[in-house]
């Protein structure tokens, strides 16, 4: 069922999803949390697509906050607010409402979601691209006990991972973060089937992409050893490689579907790591709401303190290419990357030499 709310209040759009409910013949809430989505008319699709899978695993209200952008004066000093509910079929397991907010009242989109939360359950904000620089201090991502943003979705996604760690508050955590989560499970596993002691990692994935940096960034805080990044064609994470006084540790995965799991002295296994859609990394952030330690300690860590690292090189890509390379760079296109990419490979190999323990430049794919 679906309801149009013109030039609204938040009053009706409660009593909207009232009448919903019973039309249905569900007039119980059975909603878990509410789940804040914040974003453009553009992502709005995608982003409550995802938002509906998940749902099947974490029934909730799910609120859409669409700010429209206002062309004339005389509409930016009008205030409207138009919404669209939607319960039963039409939301899959969840109730939705999608607010569009105009004129004076898009700086206010606090107000009006304030009084559509659930009482009593926790709060999540999400905002698939253009999130605020402090996301615990933003209006909305203040009303949460967790708060997601997205590195991969902005332009300079390694400089966004500096600044997420400088602006870090409990209950902040990063989708980019979530696309290692079998990658560290993996590797954790290997690890306990080797009594080792680890003395160097490489991490190889695409250029300008923050989850291969943040793979990294664990490792190196979590092994206290060197970590090298290096750069393939993608798609996102390649391999890893660990270097052990048992010998290497490899997991190797070319084509984002089915990786390579490598140690000594053992056969070669094949082990399943597909690369996951949206709705699955929101369905697994929304299992957990409490601060994630770890994710804060790999943050803090540093990108800077990596060997080819990639800031330097973002940052010139971004001087010498300008916005429209810049918005290249996740994929790992374009001349201007390759270049990028060329330079960090001559930095890596003058830290290699200075460094006993850095990594070697053999790729992981090798082993």
């Amino acid at each position: 069922m679906k309801i149009d709310l013109t030039d609204t209040t938040a009053s009706q759009i409660n009593k909207a999803l009232i009448e919903g409910r019973r039309a249905i013949g569900s007039p119980a809430v059975g909603m878990v949390l509410t789940l804040v989505i914040v974003t453009d008319e553009e992502n709005a699709y995608d982003a409550l697509r995802a938002a509906s899978e998940a749902s099947r695993e974490h029934p909730s209200r799910t609120l859409v906050v669409i700010r429209r952008v206002s062309r004339s004066p005389r509409d930016r000093t009008t205030s409207r607010l138009d919404a669209e509910v939607r319960v039963g079929a039409e939301a899959a397991t969840a109730e939705t409402v999608v607010l569009r907010l105009y004129g004076e009242v898009v700086g206010h989109a606090q107000s009006v979601v304030l009084p559509l939360l659930l009482p009593d359950a926790p709060v999540v904000v999400w905002w698939p691209i253009n999130a605020p620089s402090d996301p615990a201090r933003d209006p909305l991502g203040s009303l949460a006990q967790r708060r997601i943003t997205d590195a991969y979705a902005t332009e300079r996604p390694i400089q966004e991972l500096a600044a997420r760690a400088e602006t870090y508050a409990p209950g902040d955590t990063d989708l980019s973060w979530t696309r290692i989560t079998p990658w560290r499970s993996m590797l954790a596993a290997a690890l306990d089937q080797v009594a080792c002691d680890v003395t160097g990692a490489e991490v190889e994935g695409e250029e300008f992409n923050p989850s291969v940096e943040l793979l990294a960034m664990w490792l190196a805080d979590r092994l206290d050893a060197p970590v090298t990044r290096s750069h393939s064609n993608g798609p996102g994470l390649t391999a890893v490689r660990l270097l052990t006084d048992r010998g290497p540790i490899g997991l190797d995965r070319s084509d984002g579907s089915l990786a390579t799991l490598s140690i000594e002295g053992q056969p070669d296994r094949a082990v399943a790591l597909k690369r996951r859609e949206t709705a699955e990394l929101i369905a697994e952030e929304l299992r957990r709401l409490d601060p994630d330690d770890t994710y804060e300690s790999a943050l803090r860590f540093g990108v800077d303190r990596l060997a080819d690292s990639g800031v330097a090189a973002e940052r010139a890509s971004g001087s010498a290419a300008g916005p429209a390379k810049a918005a290249e760079g996740p994929a790992g296109e374009g001349g201007s990357a390759k270049k990028a990419a060329s330079g960090r490979q001559s930095s890596a190999k003058a830290s290699g030499s200075a460094t006993k323990k850095a990594a070697p430049a053999k790729k992981a794919t090798d082993t």
